[in-house]
């Protein structure tokens, strides 16, 4: 076999796994130890790649884009699918929480249009100014700490005005998901604790993002995939990336 078609195998198979090991390697294209030792450096240099103890992992990527400003016109589709997805879920009455997302932009929008009977929470202001006309929707704004990227209200009074409240439903918007070591990522400590105190006080909360979340990564991770109820996405995933999901529990929308 050609050093390029091992590459490319190897690539394949880390694209299906997101790991590999030198050792199962070595032995699936009968070369030595070594020989994928000095493959995986090629491929690590190419940025394709990277070297960890006795393999290799998938790259996950922190595109930096802090400000919500940054995202909003992003992924516009993908968001509008799972918006429609996630309206499904919220029961006439019921009290939701829309955290700072522009994912929950989206549902936000389609709970205004649909009138739904409903208590939207939020921290985010762009969410607030969406109820500002006639409807039949009640909206309760938490306040605390302004973060101008964020668009919204984050950290300790912010949480602290959370832990008053329970939630029938809650949409949690992330940065990264990784499904190998099952850790969900934001860029900022405080968002972070914001978004674990909403879990805290939620009956049920669902990772709302696009699929292209699974291969990004932020600076914080502030919680296990297993703490969630399930994921919205807005495409079928490859099965083999759904069966990881589902190991944690989660339900797949």
């Amino acid at each position: 076999m050609l050093q390029q078609e091992r590459h490319n195998q190897i690539l394949a198979k880390l694209n299906l796994e997101g790991q590999v090991r030198v050792k199962e390697l070595s032995q699936a294209f009968h070369v030595t130890e070594d020989c994928i030792r000095k493959d995986l450096t090629i491929l690590e240099k190419d940025g394709q790649l990277k070297r960890i103890h006795g393999g290799a992992m998938q790259v996950r990527k922190n595109l930096h884009a802090i400000n919500v400003i940054e995202r909003i016109d992003k992924y516009v589709v993908e968001k509008k699918l799972i918006a429609q997805k996630a309206v499904k879920l919220i029961e006439p009455g019921t009290m939701i929480f829309l955290g700072i997302s522009t994912v929950n932009l989206e549902i936000a929008k389609l709970i205004y249009q649909m009138d739904l009977h409903i208590t939207v929470v939020t921290n985010m202001i762009d969410i607030m100014e969406i109820f500002k006309g006639d409807c039949k929707t009640l909206l309760i704004f938490i306040g605390g700490t302004f973060n101008r990227a964020r668009d919204g209200f984050i950290g300790s009074m912010t949480i602290d005005l959370l832990k008053s409240y329970k939630f029938d439903l809650s949409f949690i918007g992330v940065v990264g998901i990784d499904i190998y070591d099952g850790k969900i990522t934001t860029y900022d400590v405080n968002d972070g604790l914001t978004k674990s105190e909403v879990m805290n006080s939620s009956k049920k909360c669902y990772i709302v993002a696009e699929s292209a979340k699974l291969s990004l990564d932020g600076n914080y991770a502030f919680a296990d995939m297993s703490d969630f109820t399930g994921y919205i996405c807005e495409k079928q995933l490859e099965d083999n990336i759904e069966k990881k999901i589902l190991g944690y529990g989660l339900e797949i929308i």
